[in-house]
């Protein structure tokens, strides 16, 4: 597990020494000896190599990596280029169609908005095959509090994109005036329908990024040639 090498480290490094870190690292060692675990453990902090604490805009959470072969790289809703387009990011397309007109891409390599400044981010950063949540309650979840309560402490605009109950339940860290906190339902099949489709989130944090002075996202992702 490679760690984190950037900006990051200095407010969140101090992590890695607790207690309750040491223990969730013996714990994974363990899982991916003997267990077949996801994303590979060389991705496991791709969410913090791809996107500086510097350079976050918007803090887009989900809840723990996509369990089946080849899908998680680290990233919340992102796969691989040659991965079919999971059904919630499906969604999220959909209504970034609606909201901004971008054109629907051909797969699912989001690492684009990572560059731009959104941080993708699960509150579980791993997880057996097949088996979802399976690593809830082992210690990811102190460990990525401290990453949100580190940007909840930016002295600059940020925007929060809080799509379903578990993103929700974050809601309490969030206390800084000057960030702005977006809520829908979560994009899956199962609720985009209830009012996921049709928030406009995207545009309306390039809105607030535009009105704060900051450049917007450019949200397109681009086909892919196979």
């Amino acid at each position: 597990m490679p760690k984190i090498t950037n900006d990051w480290l200095g407010v969140i490094g101090g992590e890695f020494e607790k207690p309750y870190y040491l223990e969730l690292r013996k714990f994974l060692i363990s899982e991916y000896k003997t267990r077949q675990i996801f994303p590979p453990a060389d991705d496991i902090f791709n969410a913090f190599h791809f996107t500086p604490l510097s350079k976050v805009k918007i803090l887009l959470l989900g809840q723990d990596p996509y369990h089946n072969e080849g899908e998680a790289i680290g990233a919340c809703f992102a796969v691989p280029p040659n991965q079919k387009i999971p059904p919630s990011l499906e969604n999220i397309y959909k209504e970034l169609n609606a909201d901004l007109g971008c054109k629907i891409p051909n797969n699912g390599y989001i690492k684009k908005w990572a560059d731009e400044g959104v941080l993708l981010l699960n509150t579980v950063l791993t997880v057996r095959a097949h088996a979802a949540a399976s690593h809830q309650g082992k210690g990811w979840e102190k460990f990525t509090d401290a990453v949100i309560e580190a940007v909840n402490a930016l002295d600059r605009p940020v925007v929060y994109f809080l799509w379903g109950r578990h993103a929700q339940a974050k809601r309490p860290m969030l206390n800084n005036p000057k960030h702005l906190i977006l809520e829908a339902p979560h994009p899956s099949p199962l609720s985009a329908h209830r009012g996921f489709f049709g928030c406009r989130h995207f545009s309306r944090a390039n809105a607030f990024l535009t009105q704060n002075g900051l450049p917007s996202i450019d949200w397109q992702i681009e086909d892919m040639l196979y």
